[in-house]
């Protein structure tokens, strides 16, 4: 669990990818946004930001 949980844009994604993810494609940022909780993948395709609640790897 991440603390404090960081507000993420859509557009700064990448940026919180290759700072918690070990790799690229290795791994999962878990935010929570106005659609529910999802993946950092999920919320690229909904094109949605959010604040980021934890990683996985």
């Amino acid at each position: 669990v991440i603390k404090p949980r960081y507000a993420i844009r859509m557009g700064d994604m990448e940026r919180y990818e290759s700072r918690y993810l070990p790799a690229q494609d290795f791994g999962v940022l878990i935010l929570t946004t106005t659609r529910g909780v999802v993946s950092h993948n999920q919320a690229k395709e909904l094109g949605v930001g959010g604040k980021l609640l934890a990683y996985v790897y």
